[in-house]
């Protein structure tokens, strides 16, 4: 390359002394410089493309590197993740039961908030209820006229109470020829009666009250055998 550079100087020369013409050698000469230095990197080349090679490959493995890196530090999140929201949808359900729960329990103490104070009341009602049943019938006539407006006026207290026992929830249980039920009765003694089937309820001692269907007291009863 080298010879054919000198040779077209030369040729150029040749021609600018006989024709006199100063520009073609200067030009002749800028396309000669310009040459060299073209030919300058691509003499260069190989062994800057073996560097350039080899640096894109480091970079290429470095690069693989930090990918594996961020590959297992994204699965770790994931699995972070995933244990964090079943944490979450666990304290989630939790919450929702101890809402529910309170709920319940409040729920349960408007309706029996007033139990103990019913229970007391049923021993009034039983009083009542056995002062009623204990006058003798043919004995309320004009005759007795005192005995008549007190039995009335027991009647009449009785009837009251057991409005004020309905408005509130409370109502009475009188199981007289229903079937035993252990959740609602509590049998006293049993006896023969061949008029009922067996472990049908014959006789009531005391009447059984139930709170918003809550069994507060179960009835006193006699069952058949």
């Amino acid at each position: 390359m080298a010879s054919k550079q000198v040779k077209y100087l030369h040729t150029a020369r040749l021609i600018t002394l006989l024709t006199g013409n100063r520009n073609l050698w200067k030009n002749s000469e800028k396309s000669a410089e310009q040459q060299q230095q073209s030919q300058q990197p691509s003499e260069n080349s190989p062994a800057d493309t073996g560097t350039v090679g080899n640096n894109s490959v480091d970079q290429i493995k470095k690069l693989t590197q930090d990918l594996e890196v961020l590959g297992k530090e994204v699965e770790n999140l994931k699995e972070q993740n995933i244990q964090l929201l079943d944490k979450y949808r666990r304290s989630l359900a939790e919450s929702e039961n101890l809402r529910a729960r309170l709920g319940k329990q409040i729920a349960d103490a408007k309706l029996f908030g007033i139990q103990g104070f019913c229970k007391e009341l049923l021993d009034v009602a039983d009083i009542l209820g056995h002062a009623t049943n204990s006058v003798p019938q043919e004995e309320l006539t004009d005759k007795n006229p005192h005995l008549k407006s007190l039995y009335e006026g027991l009647s009449m207290t009785q009837a009251s109470l057991f409005q004020v026992f309905k408005r509130h929830g409370l109502e009475t249980m009188n199981p007289l020829k229903e079937k035993f039920d252990p959740n609602l009765h509590e049998a006293l003694f049993q006896k023969e009666d061949s008029s009922v089937d067996p472990n049908t309820i014959i006789e009531v001692t005391k009447l059984g009250y139930k709170l918003h269907n809550r069994v507060i007291r179960p009835a006193l009863v006699g069952v058949s055998k």
